[in-house]
Formats: structure tokens, sequence, C-alpha cells
């Protein structure tokens, strides 16, 4: 019996965003941000390769089950770019976590960024609709919602909205 050891090879993994480029990319930026902040002048623009790692993260992210069904993905992902841009440059590459004793990531620094932008706008519009049937509720209710049918081009968005203002008031 002839034995052939095959030795698999393991494939490399792909990353959508390849942290070690991230961070490479973020640290040169924070460092032209110190430099520009020693000339007293404003902070420079943030490179195209980081923006489009912003982006696929907050992207990426959306397809969490958590975030998945929101309508409102666009804004959220939206929020979660402006907000990197805002805050990339306080990233420090040096800190030690206490609570680990490692180095922070770069992809982990702006995946917690993303989270936070994503909480935030989901807040807002949860506000927003609390606001909308609130609005509903002291108007006359049934002359706002009346089911003559006439004119309505989306039926479905029609009646959901119905249902939720109802399921509202009999609390």
């Amino acid at each position: 019996m002839i034995t052939t050891s095959v030795m698999r090879k393991r494939k490399e993994s792909v990353h959508y965003v390849s942290n070690k480029e991230l961070s490479d990319a973020l640290i040169e930026y924070i460092h032209l941000c110190r430099k520009a902040k020693e000339q007293e002048e404003p902070r420079p623009k943030i490179p195209e390769f980081l923006g489009k790692c912003f982006l696929q993260m907050a992207t990426r992210f959306s397809y969490s089950p958590n975030y998945v069904n929101y309508p409102f993905i666009n804004d959220l992902i939206s929020d979660a770019v402006e907000n990197c841009c805002r805050y990339c440059h306080n990233y420090n590459p040096d800190f030690v976590s206490l609570r680990t004793g490692k180095k922070l990531n770069a992809f982990n620094y702006i995946t917690q960024i993303i989270y936070y932008a994503f909480i935030r706008r989901i807040k807002l519009e949860k506000r927003e609709l609390e606001k909308t049937n609130k609005i509903l509720e002291r108007l006359n209710f049934e002359q706002v919602m009346t089911d003559e049918g006439e004119g309505l081009e989306n039926y479905s968005d029609y009646n959901s909205i119905k249902d939720n203002v109802y399921s509202k008031l009999r609390r």
C-alpha cells in the first residue's frame, strides 16, 4: 500500500479590507494631520483609499442581521462613513488596551465608529417615527387616513402605516 501524504495548502483568506493596509494608510494620514496641526493649517483631505475602506466596512457591517431590515440602510451607511471621516484622525496606533493588554487595531477602531453611528441613526429614526405617530394621534386620525382608495399609488405602504398608527392608538 502506497501512501502519499498530500499536504493541503491552507487557502489564504481574502479580506475585503486588509487590516495592515488600513493601519498603514491611517497612520500615514495621522502623521499628515499632526504636521498640519503643527503648522496651523487645516486638516488634509482623507486619502481615497481610506474613504473606500470606510465605505466597504460600513456596507459590510450593514449586512449584519441586526441592521439588514431597516428601510433607512443608506442613511446608516452614509452616517457611518461621515463619522469615520470625522474621527479617524483620533486613532492612536500606540494605544494599549487596559483590558486586553494589546495594541488597538485600526480595523476595530473604525468598526466601533461605524457601530456607534448606526446606533445613533436608529435612535434618531425611532424618535422621528414617534413624533409622526404623536402628530397623527393629535390630528383627527380618521380624516387623515381615509380608506377611499383613490389616488393611492402605494396601497401596501398606506396599510402598513395605518396599521402601525392603529396599534399605537390601542395601547
